[in-house]
């Protein structure tokens, strides 16, 4: 068996990144509102265009981006806010964050929302968050007629889906906001990071002066400037600014994505039909619209006995592979019953159904396909032998 890669190294810098980095440390410049053409502005620009969006905000983080989003939303304390229950805890906490509830839908075993559960809740709510979790997507042609039939806006957390489409459309210019992650395990690497972008210039000023435009500063945005005229002095300050470091090791790699898109879902895909072949393996195929840009890989365990499942994970543990499963952990910040900060959480069968068997492994698109082949047959072995316990 061929020697697994190495899963938890980062997408490379590249050296215009470095070479970048070395001149703003030279001339001690890191805030981004000191000239109009800061690496954060020349960022935002380069992004909205690459994304086909008309304003984007870059921020400290994903989560920074869902806050404020719901901020500029401009909804009430305590407004309720439909989010799938399958997602990261960062999701329910910009909630939270925000000064409203989070009301949590049921998932289905392809990891996307339950379109029956989301219909029913959905005339209790203010606002949708719709995570795109591990770059799978809902099916947002649905969601899409059943928000806008009630006039209910529809924010995009696309931190695991930057270069995924839906359509002809790129996903995150779907709903009314759509949020990305640069965090180091996201198709684009700054460590930390985030940035949202949207085509609705109201939202966006608001946006940018929640975002920390203190004074002034929103005029080296280039938005209408009669939004930022009504709003200025009339909302909180919360300091969420990306740095130009951040945005000066994101920028070069912006050129990179197409490629890494490319790759990364040459290596989901062959991964994905060896896995697909083992009958104690699915990975649950894409909605007909959808064309993925994957970094990871999920799939469920299928017909395994509880301790078939942990014979499985210990096998794959062995052999140098961390496999995790999202609902087979008292800390995983994926399963919703491990979000006590909520409080009681309401019972999801089919979400925690779900979750007690979805396996998750990083496949970066870095990756040759002999890597690949190498982390596949680890995981196959494993099934395997994990059956023949049962057979023993």
């Amino acid at each position: 068996m061929s020697q697994l890669p190495n899963l938890t190294q980062a997408e490379p810098i590249p050296a215009a990144a470095k070479a970048e980095v070395t001149r703003i440390l030279e001339t001690g410049d890191l805030f981004r509102y000191t000239n109009d053409q800061s690496p954060v502005a020349l960022l935002e620009a380069e992004f909205a265009a690459k994304l086909g969006s008309t304003y984007a905000l870059a921020v400290s983080s994903c989560s920074a981006a869902l806050f404020l989003s719901l901020k500029a939303l401009g909804l009430p304390r305590d407004a309720r806010v439909l989010i799938p229950a399958f997602t990261f805890a960062a999701v329910p906490s910009s909630v939270v964050h925000a000064d409203c509830v989070p009301v949590l839908c049921e998932c289905g075993d392809n990891y996307r929302i339950d379109l029956d559960d989301f219909a029913a809740k959905l005339p209790s709510v203010e606002a949708v968050i719709i995570s795109h979790m591990r770059g799978h997507t809902s099916d947002m042609d649905a969601i899409m007629t059943l928000c806008d039939a009630a006039g209910i806006p529809v924010i995009e957390d696309a931190a695991h889906s930057l270069g995924t489409t839906w359509g002809d459309r790129n996903i995150g210019t779907i709903g009314k906001i759509g949020c990305f992650s640069f965090q180091s395990y996201k198709m684009l690497n700054a460590g930390e990071g985030g940035i949202m972008i949207t085509d609705d210039a109201e939202l966006v000023a608001k946006a940018i002066i929640m975002s920390g435009a203190y004074e002034h500063n929103w005029r080296k945005h280039p938005v209408l400037h009669a939004p930022f005229a009504t709003w200025q002095n009339k909302l909180p300050l919360y300091n969420l600014r990306l740095n130009t470091l951040s945005a000066a090791l994101i920028r070069p790699q912006l050129d990179a994505l197409d490629q890494r898109v490319t790759d990364g879902r040459r290596n989901h895909d062959h991964v994905a039909n060896q896995l697909d072949a083992h009958p104690n393996l699915s990975v649950p195929a894409e909605l007909s619209p959808e064309n993925r840009a994957p970094d990871s890989i999920q799939f469920n365990l299928v017909d395994l006995t509880d301790a078939q499942i942990a014979d499985f994970q210990s096998a794959t543990l062995q052999a140098g592979l961390n496999v995790q499963i999202f609902g087979r952990s008292t800390d995983n910040a994926r399963a919703f019953w491990n979000w006590h900060f909520l409080g009681d959480t309401p019972e999801l069968p089919k979400t925690r159904a779900m979750l007690t068997n979805a396996c998750d492994v990083r496949l970066p698109a870095r990756l040759t396909l002999a890597e690949c082949d190498a982390v596949a047959q680890v995981l196959l072995s494993a099934a395997t032998q994990a059956t023949q316990q049962k057979a023993a």
